[in-house]
């Protein structure tokens, strides 16, 4: 099993490691193998040694099936004019868009990635607070099914193209039916699941504990039978934020910000508080890796006040290390 830790190719992220090499080290002291990057294409960190390279998340825009579909109803009330629209997605066009992504997609296998991760979910800041959904599951999926059969198309093969479960409309790993219904219709042969344990927990807001989501995931992992088989990869860790969004989640903010960029920031803070990537304390949920046997399991985690990621990973191995026995 390849273990790795998420981190952007970021200049100010990579700043107080004192460049790759360093961090690479303190990457191996905990014996982990890499790191699964991610581009930042405002603050690009060239170099990264391909040998630290354990996987590649690719870009990504939580709110795109109205862009990709041209919708401009949908789009200009959401962004207000298309001088806006440009500024969220640096272009235009549906074709525009492909070509930023076919460039991180060759990102990746330059850097010689094993596995590239893609969100199959759509949601918009509004929806985020009102859980009002603007699309259904399902024409998400096929948004996506289309998306990355374009992308892929003349893609050599050679590495594993994983699809990540979110809690918005789109893929949540809560219904094998459409579960299958996603990975039957990408036309690409090395195609699995990144399993993200914190997103499942969010599908559930009457998870009160780390042990009831290890209780939870482990449901729903069981319930897809022989699809569990497609479970390539993990990112690991746990979100108990049901009680926040019992509390918070309907209506929006009666102050909230007019401007996109300006509600974007504000937003941030609310969907970190559903989504909490928190390490596991809980030794338990080492029957989660057990169970799904996953190819690649990544510590996504995020930096604390008080604690560093590296600190987090360190936390997390160890409760992996305490549930080994």
């Amino acid at each position: 099993m390849i273990q790795s830790m998420n981190f952007p190719l970021s200049a100010y992220c990579l700043q107080p490691f004192g460049g790759w090499e360093a961090l690479a080290a303190r990457v191996r002291a905990l014996g982990l193998d890499g790191v699964e990057a991610i581009a930042d294409p405002d603050d690009m960190a060239e170099g990264i040694p391909l040998s630290l390279v354990s996987g590649y998340h690719l870009t990504f825009y939580p709110d795109w099936l109205d862009f990709w579909r041209q919708d401009e109803k949908a789009l200009l009330r959401k962004f207000g004019s298309w001088a806006e629209v440009e500024k969220v997605y640096r272009c235009t066009r549906p074709e525009e868009l492909m070509e930023q992504f076919r460039a991180d997609l060759a990102l990746g296998v330059s850097l010689g990635a094993p596995y590239m991760v893609f969100h199959v979910a759509d949601v918009s800041l509004e929806e985020g607070y009102t859980y009002r959904w603007l699309h259904s599951s399902r024409e998400v999926l096929d948004g996506a099914v289309e998306f990355i059969n374009v992308l892929l198309k003349g893609v050599e093969p050679g590495f594993d193209f994983l699809v990540e479960n979110q809690w918005w409309p789109g893929f949540t790993f809560t219904d094998p039916a459409e579960t299958e219904y996603l990975l039957s219709r990408i036309d690409y042969p090395r195609v699995g699941i990144m399993l993200d344990t914190g997103h499942l927990m969010n599908t559930e807001w009457r998870i009160r504990s780390q042990k009831d989501g290890i209780a939870y995931i482990r449901r729903m992992v069981e319930k897809h039978g022989d699809l569990r088989r497609s479970i390539l990869g993990m990112h690991f860790h746990q979100s108990v934020s049901g009680a926040y969004c019992r509390k918070t989640v309907g209506e929006m903010p009666p102050d909230f910000p007019t401007e996109y960029f300006a509600a974007f920031a504000r937003s941030y803070g609310h969907i970190q508080s559903i989504d909490r990537h928190r390490p596991w304390t809980e030794p338990s949920c080492v029957s989660l890796i057990d169970l799904a046997e996953p190819r690649y399991l990544t510590h996504e985690l995020a930096s604390g006040k008080r604690k560093s990621q590296l600190g987090l990973v360190a936390e997390q191995l160890r409760t992996i290390r305490r549930g080994r026995g």
